[in-house]
């Protein structure tokens, strides 16, 4: 992505180092080279470099991690506000009806110039704040009898749709 195009995954309070390292993975591959991860429990180091020698995450990343920019929050509100002050929307990914408004992943328009998108923990979802915060959420069509897909399965197909809505509305206006 380029710098005026920038886009962000967040991760609430997710349980599992390798569920992180899995998306850490399928970001580096659509390009999308950073990820705020709010760590609720403080699981995670803040400095950047101690958090890329985690073996655990250079596995499941499959060394992904050395080029991905990683920035730890506490706080859900402290996140949003971050990324609110540098001009970013943020936006949620829910099976439940618990933001302001839900839109099918399929009809969503994922090309504002600085977007984040939120994931929440893999058996709760998103936080009560995190959906409040959150312009709206994005949701995926289930065919089958499973409620939701997991955290990274989720990540992959949603960044891979905003990846490609991004690189779309990129050529149509070179």
């Amino acid at each position: 992505m380029t710098e005026n195009f920038e886009l962000i995954a967040v991760l609430e309070n997710p349980n599992f180092l390798m569920n992180i390292g899995n998306v850490i993975r399928n970001i580096n591959g659509l390009g999308v080279d950073r990820l705020f991860v709010i760590d609720g429990q403080k699981r995670l180091e803040d400095n950047l470099e101690e958090l890329r020698q985690r073996k655990s995450l250079l596995k499941y990343s499959n060394g992904a991690v050395k080029w991905t920019d990683i920035k730890v929050f506490t706080e859900a509100k402290t996140c949003f506000d971050f990324l609110n002050k540098n001009g970013f929307i943020s936006v949620g990914t829910s099976p439940h009806n618990i933001c302001k408004r839900q839109v099918k992943l399929t009809e969503s328009k994922l090309v504002e110039p600085k977007l984040a998108i939120w994931f929440g923990e893999e058996s709760k979802g998103l936080s009560k704040i995190a959906a409040e915060l959150c312009e709206y959420c994005l949701t995926i069509d289930i065919k089958g009898k499973v409620e939701s897909f997991n955290l990274s399965t989720t990540t992959g197909i949603v960044m891979y749709e905003a990846t490609k809505q991004r690189e779309k509305t990129m050529h149509n206006k070179v």
